[in-house]
């Protein structure tokens, strides 16, 4: 929604700064909505008017010095000029308060907004009046609210006020957010506090939980009855923890919780707020000092170190099912006889999955169906037996923006893979936020919480997830001499306790189609072509397949469809080796569909859109929603796939989902395997011979006959189609024999 001070602001901006270019100062839209890009020019235009010369969008320590320095106190008597005044009009607006035009004088008006912000933000005893003080000014020039805001808190507003007007004239503490949530601010800013009451002096106290931070909370357990201060930092810590206590006096209400918060993260149950639970509500890792019943690495488990785990009262063992890299970490994936060594001794194993997943640009719906085939083939392998949780990895600071956006679609790919192909359960390790994010969305069922990374902005600020079953605290050696090993301990709360008997390997199947190799790509690509050529597909236009008005509409070309087939390969070899079928199989129709897309297809999907019709064949493989649905059930009573059968009453629903191609891609092999039932052939396997294969094939574009004659059209669709099967699979063979 547009405001029209905020508009008037924005104009301001850029009719003052015209030059701003040229000054650093950039042009704004002029939309009327508070945003970064509106507050940075304003921050820009502040520190020019105060004579910074080189310009930044941060508020930072020369631009407050600056200004205390200059400006201890801005009124009507100091502010230097017309356009300063402006400025400080214009956020004041842009935070919400009436800046009293925006005509560059400090009016009552004025002062009483700021008083009403001071009072929002809980700093009025500490500054009282309508004069705008250097920490006060910081934060106006930011996006933080200090009124309660999405369905916040009102008592953790009230925390965040009370730290403000208790530690504002501190000099290393800024006034905080007072919109009701907890953030990495507060969390960071609760611990200036603890260092205050501690007697840190400026310079010493640092927001950092260390050593001497450590020692002082020692000597400050609260316990039923305590008053005071802190008693309402402990209080104010359980209540940014998600925990339901009052703000204020350690009561016996607040004992009973402290016991609840204890039993949920493993603690010694006392009731008191002793060392190890101050530890638990400031920082992620806690009291690292913890013995852990759990532990992953990156180490081979032999006997002796299987023995110094155990002395070291150890339980559970993660370790990883695959590891990417040929030469890093050469026994990260777990080393044959290990799980023997684990079983052996008395211990379980959790396994974990990880491959590159380090960065936002990894993470994606394919990329999870292609993670957890993955799993599930190294699970098999590792003999992990069903019913195993394999913890799927997320290893870096994902914003709450890019859980959304990248790591819910991947996990929603992995535990559709995981739940269709296996009965194996979906874990996730990660930040707090990303874990209960994901468990929220219904996409795992346990954490392993990565709570060392305590700087994580997914672990400042988040309680401990609700279903965390390993929550990893410090890296460790344990053992010595042959028995040495360096291990991440872990805390674990039971809800997982991992797998201590294991399947023998599976029977090593020979021949399964493996990941394109690039370098066959150009000529594939020339083969395809040239084939396509041959039964009148040039690689645009052409006659086409049955007449010319298909060619005179088509938009997509050969080397087009081609590589839209090239880019997904890794989502064809997965599942042409988890139905143990050749993958030009599955590739053949989607490249030929994609191929002959024309406009008409556009239109019927247009109709499904609007309601005109209910179905129509859709997506990369050209299926209807009616055949997905089909096909699927059939694979579901013949046990190739796991899941629930659908009705006709998912139609628009399976419609949807067959616009993702990893979707339509699957569905295209699960119609594969049912047509070879509608033709009377077994389930297709890696021998299947050129005949039943064009006879599938074939069954892909309608029945075979036609009132009991055979079908023309079918069968030419067959016989073409068929071709350049062969094309592909030519390539694929060179491709195993490569691997």
């Amino acid at each position: 929604m547009s405001d029209e001070m905020v508009l008037r602001a924005q104009q301001f901006i850029n009719q003052t700064y015209a030059n701003g270019a040229k000054l650093g100062i950039s042009k704004v839209p002029e939309d009327g909505q508070t945003g970064w890009t509106t507050m940075y020019a304003l921050t820009r235009a502040l520190q020019y008017e105060m004579g910074i010369t080189s310009l930044s969008n941060t508020f930072g320590p020369t631009t407050l010095s600056t200004l205390q320095s200059k400006y201890p106190k801005l009124n009507a008597s100091t502010v230097p000029s017309w356009a300063f005044g402006c400025i400080l009009q214009s956020a004041l607006y842009c935070k919400g308060y009436d800046g009293g035009g925006i005509d560059g004088i400090y009016s009552a008006r004025v002062q009483a907004s700021v008083a009403s912000l001071k009072q929002d933000m809980g700093v009025a005893g500490a500054f009282p009046g309508g004069d705008l003080e250097p920490k006060v000014v910081k934060a106006l020039f930011n996006m933080d609210a200090y009124v309660t805001v999405n369905n916040g808190s009102d008592t953790i507003r009230s925390i965040q006020q009370w730290m403000n007007g208790r530690y504002v004239g501190r000099r290393d503490f800024y006034i905080i957010p007072c919109d009701g949530h907890h953030s990495r601010d507060v969390a960071t800013s609760m611990l200036f506090a603890i260092q205050y009451e501690l007697g840190m002096a400026d310079g010493t106290a640092n927001g950092v939980f260390g050593p001497g931070t450590q020692s002082g909370l020692k000597q400050h357990t609260v316990e039923n009855g305590a008053t005071g201060v802190w008693a309402r930092l402990f209080t104010a810590a359980m209540r940014l923890n998600a925990r339901n206590v009052a703000f204020g006096d350690f009561t016996a209400d607040v004992k009973g919780e402290v016991e609840l918060f204890q039993l949920f993260s493993k603690l010694p149950v006392t009731g008191t707020g002793n060392f190890a639970t101050w530890a638990s509500l400031l920082v992620s890792y806690g009291d690292q000092t913890r013995s852990g019943e759990a532990c992953d690495g990156v180490t081979k488990i032999t006997p002796a170190r299987a023995q110094a785990l155990k002395a070291a009262g150890y339980k559970y063992i993660g370790r990883y099912l695959y590891n990417p890299s040929k030469t890093d970490l050469p026994e990260k994936q777990i080393q044959p006889g290990e799980l023997d060594t684990i079983k052996e001794y008395g211990l379980r194993c959790f396994p974990i999955f990880q491959t590159w997943s380090r960065s936002t640009d990894y993470f994606s719906y394919e990329q999870g169906n292609t993670d957890a085939y993955n799993a599930i083939e190294w699970a098999k392998i590792h003999g992990f037996k069903a019913g195993t949780i394999i913890y799927f990895a997320v290893d870096y600071d994902a914003l709450d923006a890019e859980v959304t956006r990248y790591i819910i679609p991947h996990f929603k790919g992995i535990w559709e893979a995981i739940g269709e192909s296996s009965h194996y359960e979906v874990g996730i390790y990660g930040p707090r936020n990303v874990c209960q994010r994901v468990s929220d969305a219904g996409y795992a069922v346990t954490s392993f919480v990565s709570d060392m990374s305590s700087g994580f902005s997914g672990n400042l600020g988040y309680p401990l997830p609700k279903n965390w079953a390993y929550d990893q605290i410090v890296t460790k050696k344990i053992g010595s001499g042959s028995g040495a090993i360096e291990i991440d301990n872990n805390i674990a709360s039971g809800r997982d306790i991992g797998q201590n008997d294991f399947a023998p390997a599976p029977e090593y199947v020979n021949g399964l189609d493996v990941d394109f190799d690039e370098t066959y790509r150009s000529a594939l690509l020339r083969d395809v072509q040239a084939y396509q050529e041959s039964i009148g597909t040039p690689e645009t236009g052409g006659e086409g397949w049955k007449d010319k008005e298909w060619a005179t509409f088509n938009q997509v070309t050969t080397t087009e469809a081609f590589n839209t087939l090239m880019n997904m390969d890794v989502v064809f070899t997965n599942l042409a080796r988890k139905l143990r079928i050749r993958k030009a199989l599955i590739q053949a129709p989607v490249l030929w569909e994609l191929r002959h897309l024309w406009f008409q297809d556009a239109v019927l999907d247009d109709a499904v859109r609007k309601g005109l019709v209910d179905d129509c064949s859709t997506g990369l493989g050209q299926i209807y929603a009616k055949v997905a649905i089909e096909s699927r059930n059939w694979c579901i009573d013949q046990g190739i796939i796991n899941g629930v059968k659908l009705s006709n009453g998912y139609l628009r629903a399976v419609w949807d989902r067959l616009q993702e191609p990893a979707y339509n891609i699957q569905s295209v092999a699960y119609l594969t395997m049912y047509n070879a039932h509608q033709v009377g052939l077994p389930i297709p396997t890696l021998t299947t011979s050129m005949a039943d294969v064009g006879k599938i094939i074939a069954r892909y574009n309608g029945t075979l006959e036609d009132n009991g004659a055979p079908d023309e059209d079918v069968l030419l669709y067959g016989r073409q189609v068929t071709g350049l099967y062969s094309v592909l699979e030519s390539y694929n063979a060179l491709c195993r024999a490569a691997a």
